[in-house]
């Protein structure tokens, strides 16, 4: 049976990506446009993972993460962060509500299957004995697939992380390094 991975994104470009990988590397993706959806659709689901957009309208992906790990029989599912937002302190912020793992935009596809799967990995390995270590998954600046083509980072502005509509853009930035 395959794990089931529950997406809260809600950029369309982002959640179709992700729910993609995801399937071609043989999960179930199930995805919410709509941070105000992912608890119910969390209990519906039962996901072996959360993947998680920060920066969403209505609720953050900060405040639902904090939601999900409050919840008695939700906590346990492993949450991966992902966001466009890669300041200071962000990873802090992101972990301290209890994400166990974390990648910014724009992600290499590569690692973003590899952070899956470590996470899941580790999720099991605390199953099977308790054991609480977390997944130590971190990947900012990675490169970025976009149309099947390979951008690396190189040329870009250090402060800019991609990401989503409606996001500040660099005037400098070239349209290959737009985030996914």
């Amino acid at each position: 049976m395959p794990k089931k991975i529950l997406v809260v994104e809600d950029n369309e470009l982002n959640l179709k990506l992700f729910c993609d990988l995801l399937r071609a590397h043989g999960y179930e993706a199930e995805p919410v446009r709509d941070g105000r959806e992912a608890m119910a659709t969390a209990r519906e689901f039962v996901p072996d993972l959360i993947v998680m957009d920060i920066q969403m309208p209505h609720i953050s992906g900060l405040e639902l993460i904090e939601l999900l790990k409050a919840d008695e029989a939700l906590k346990a599912i492993p949450i991966m962060a992902v966001t466009a937002y890669a300041a200071k302190g962000d990873e802090e912020r992101i972990r301290d509500a209890g994400a166990e793992g974390y990648v910014s935009k724009p992600i290499s596809v590569i690692r973003f299957v590899e952070a899956v799967a470590a996470l899941l990995a580790a999720a099991e390995h605390r199953e099977g004995d308790g054991a609480a270590e977390e997944a130590q998954v971190h990947h900012p600046g990675d490169v970025a697939e976009n149309g099947g083509a390979r951008h690396s980072g190189a040329g870009r502005n250090p402060d800019d992380t991609g990401g989503e509509e409606g996001e500040k853009e660099d005037p400098g930035r070239s349209p290959d390094n737009a985030g996914t």
